[in-house]
């Protein structure tokens, strides 16, 4: 409940400053959580990230106006944070799949997007399947790249891809898929393609390594083929959406967070298989 509250506290937030310039830091603090983990909460809760949900409810209301009003173009355009007549056509263009002229002349239909609520409904009825355990820091070394939340979900399924071709994937075993954002503060992240380091061994060319501290973790248990069930996705909804506002004991530690993945090769079927097995890990402390 606490979490869910924090959520629609940014969301409130959001809808009243919608004109003004809005940063994750500010917003993420009117929920009272890093910007890191309300970014990925916010996306996992309503399914699209934060940043989508603010573009969209500007263009929203910039057509609202366009059709309501006698304003100029350049002038709606500014008020909702573009500021060129062009970059403004564009945006509403994809949004709307009209121009706003054609839509100040009657000739084309707009789109709306509605402001979220989120309510507190009844949901559960079922296990979830956790542990809590402390673990000592550990070094893993992997592929690396630096993304944007807000096309982080189009993005890494790329880096995976481009992982697999390059043939990179026979230097380490990808055990690990690592998000880490050390401030927690900011619209950027790092993400590794990783697997547990090895000193004696030497790092593969193109490859880094990185110390995960010690962190009491939350680990999640994922049962179910990855490729077409989206598994793990659904265990990622249900712990921002129910175990994180309902737990009385613990709240998110730290800016990493960790899917973990067992050998495709001891499946039948590899990440296709029915009873494939994945962990989702949480850095979590007592209240």
């Amino acid at each position: 409940m606490e979490w869910i509250e924090s959520i629609s506290r940014a969301i409130y937030y959001i809808e009243n400053h919608i004109t003004e310039e809005l940063t994750i830091a500010d917003i993420a603090k009117q929920a009272i959580i890093s910007p890191y983990y309300f970014q990925k909460g916010f996306s996992m809760l309503c399914g699209f990230p934060v940043g989508t949900y603010i573009k969209n409810r500007r263009l929203t209301l910039a057509g609202s106006q366009l059709i309501s009003t006698n304003r100029k173009i350049i002038d709606i355009a500014l008020e909702y944070g573009y500021d060129s007549p062009d970059s403004f056509t564009k945006a509403f263009l994809r949004f709307h799949g009209a121009t706003p002229t054609a839509v100040r002349k009657g000739e084309a239909m707009i789109k709306s997007f509605a402001p979220l609520k989120i309510e507190l409904i009844l949901t559960g009825g079922y296990t979830m399947d956790y542990k809590i355990v402390k673990k000592a820091p550990f070094t893993v070394v992997g592929a690396s790249a630096v993304f944007k939340y807000d096309t982080a979900d189009r993005e890494i399924p790329k880096f995976w891809a481009e992982f697999n071709q390059s043939g990179k994937k026979s230097a380490i075993s990808s055990m690990y898929g690592i998000s880490i954002d050390k401030d927690m503060g900011g619209n950027e992240f790092e993400y590794l393609i990783a697997d547990n380091y090895n000193p004696l061994n030497e790092i593969p060319a193109g490859f880094v390594t990185q110390v995960i501290p010690a962190y009491t973790w939350a680990v999640f248990a994922c049962k179910g083929a990855l490729a077409n069930t989206h598994a793990l996705h659904d265990i990622h909804k249900r712990v921002f959406s129910e175990w994180l506002p309902q737990n009385k004991d613990y709240e998110i530690a730290g800016g990493y967070h960790i899917e973990m993945y067992h050998n495709p090769a001891d499946y039948a079927k590899g990440i296709e298989d029915e009873s494939y097995y994945s962990e989702i890990w949480i850095p979590v402390r007592k209240k």
